[in-house]
């Protein structure tokens, strides 16, 4: 499970082999054994015991703003695995290899879309033709992913980036298409949402950036060294880029909220320039998503968690950066 701190003034600390968390006039504690990250979310305390604890127990502790971006994770100093997958990871953004992954993780993304959509598309009757047409944008996007060639991925970074977002436009405007009267919007907003959907969009997304940079840490991976998004100073590249591949789970949770009339106006306040969410709404949804992310489907021919999807995955890359190495 995911601890959540979004109550101003709490107060973690350790208790035994439990976390003990106060907030307001709550006490509760819960074992460490049962704990796979801890999120805090607003101005909180945290004893170096309770530090301690989760850094022997391989919990990570992870800082996130308002929005939901993560801007701050007390991890243990080890690297994980073996430093050849890193250097293998950095081999490969020189040469086809980088070129394949990039066109596959994006064209994942946009399959992702295409078919979410297409099952929103099937209790839609009245609005089927306005959403295949979206459907079709989305199908020219994967043809000309696929059709893109060159040495290295600097030859066609920036053309996969502009396919990609054109195809997104598409998908984005057919999950407004699908909202209820009063949560519409008309593009993709960002720190700050100009729209309740966004902000609600955001913020998952930003719980998604923290599990993606865990599961690359552990199965070995540099979060740093990108192949598709460039490699600015302290940017982790990599974890830009393998989350393209599941934003799809932050995109359903939030959808399905708005489509099945969850969602209260009460969730959010408006900020300088469009709104994000308050504690209640980020509770509410912190809530729904975990609840989703535990859930098993069938992937690979087996039943497992979504959550473990992603984990699962950046094992399987990072072996695949040295299996020749026997």
């Amino acid at each position: 499970m995911q601890l959540i701190i979004n109550t101003y003034g709490s107060y973690l600390q350790k208790n035994g082999d439990c976390f003990k968390v106060k907030a307001d006039d709550k006490v509760f504690e819960v074992s460490c054994k049962k704990v796979s990250s801890i999120l805090i979310s607003t101005s909180a305390y945290i004893t170096t015991d309770a530090i301690k604890m989760a850094i022997e127990n391989n919990i990570d502790i992870v800082f996130i703003d308002d929005f939901g971006n993560p801007y701050g994770r007390v991890w243990h100093p080890k690297l994980g695995s073996t430093v050849l997958i890193r250097r293998r990871q950095l081999e490969k953004g020189n040469c086809l290899d980088g070129v394949e992954l990039a066109k596959k993780w994006i064209s994942i993304k946009l399959q992702n879309q295409k078919e979410f959509i297409t099952r929103l598309r099937k209790n839609r009757e009245d609005l089927k033709n306005e959403l295949t047409e979206k459907t079709n944008l989305i199908d020219l996007s994967i043809e000309a992913i696929s059709k893109l060639s060159a040495d290295n991925i600097d030859e066609v970074r920036n053309k996969i980036m502009t396919i990609e977002a054109s195809g997104s436009k598409a998908y984005f405007e057919a999950l407004s298409i699908c909202m209820p009267e009063g949560y519409k919007f008309s593009k993709r907003s960002r720190d700050p949402a100009e729209d309740y959907f966004n902000a609600m969009l955001n913020y998952s997304y930003g719980i998604l950036y923290s599990i993606v940079e865990k599961a690359c840490i552990i199965a070995g991976l540099d979060p740093y060294i990108g192949f598709l998004h460039s490699d600015n100073y302290n940017k982790k590249s990599l974890v830009f880029d393998i989350i393209e591949m599941y934003r799809i789970f932050g995109d359903e949770v939030v959808t399905y909220l708005f489509t099945r009339r969850q969602v209260k106006n009460e969730f959010f306040d408006p900020v300088p320039g469009g709104f994000s969410l308050n504690k209640e709404g980020k509770a509410f949804l912190i809530e729904n998503f975990n609840n989703f992310m535990n859930e098993p489907i069938k992937y690979k021919g087996r039943m497992i968690k979504r959550m473990n999807i992603i984990q699962l995955d950046m094992h399987e890359l990072a072996n695949s950066f040295i299996k020749e190495e026997g």
